[in-house]
C-alpha cells in the first residue's frame, strides 16, 4: 500500500524558515514526479512546487518563487520543501503528492497519491 507521510510543519514567526519532508513508502518513487500543494480553510487546494523524477526539473507557484526550494532524495524515497522568508499568508495545511509519471505538472488532478498534510502556521 502506498503511503506518503509529511513532517516538519509547525508554528514559526514571519521571516522564519521551516523544512517539510515527505517520506514515501510502499513502492519506489524514483521514476515519478512529486509535488507540494497547500490549502487554506475555505479555499481550494493550490499548487506550491513540483519536482521531476530526477530532481533536475522544478516548478514553483509565483507566490513562493525565490523563497521556497523543492528537492528530493530518491535513495531515501523522500521529498523536501525548504521554506524561507515565511509570510503569514503561507499559513496552510501542506500536502505532498506523487504522480505516476516522470514529468512534473502543477495540476492537482494529475497526481495519484496524497499525504494527510502537515500544518504550517506563520505568525506576524
Amino acid at each position: 500500500q502506498v503511503q506518503l507521510v509529511e513532517s516538519g510543519g509547525g508554528l514559526v514567526q514571519a521571516g522564519g524558515s521551516l523544512r517539510l519532508s515527505c517520506a514515501a513508502s510502499g513502492r519506489t518513487f524514483s521514476t515519478y514526479a512529486m509535488g507540494w500543494f497547500r490549502r487554506v480553510p475555505g479555499k481550494e487546494r493550490e499548487f506550491v512546487a513540483a519536482v521531476g523524477w530526477s530532481g533536475g526539473t522544478t516548478d514553483y507557484a509565483d507566490s513562493v518563487k525565490g523563497r521556497f526550494a523543492i528537492s528530493r532524495d530518491n535513495a531515501k524515497n523522500t521529498m523536501y520543501l525548504q521554506m524561507n522568508s515565511l509570510k503569514p499568508e503561507d499559513t496552510a495545511v501542506y500536502y505532498c503528492a506523487v504522480r505516476r509519471r516522470p514529468e512534473l505538472v502543477a495540476f492537482e488532478y494529475l497526481y495519484d497519491y496524497w499525504g494527510q498534510g502537515t500544518q504550517v502556521t506563520v505568525s506576524s
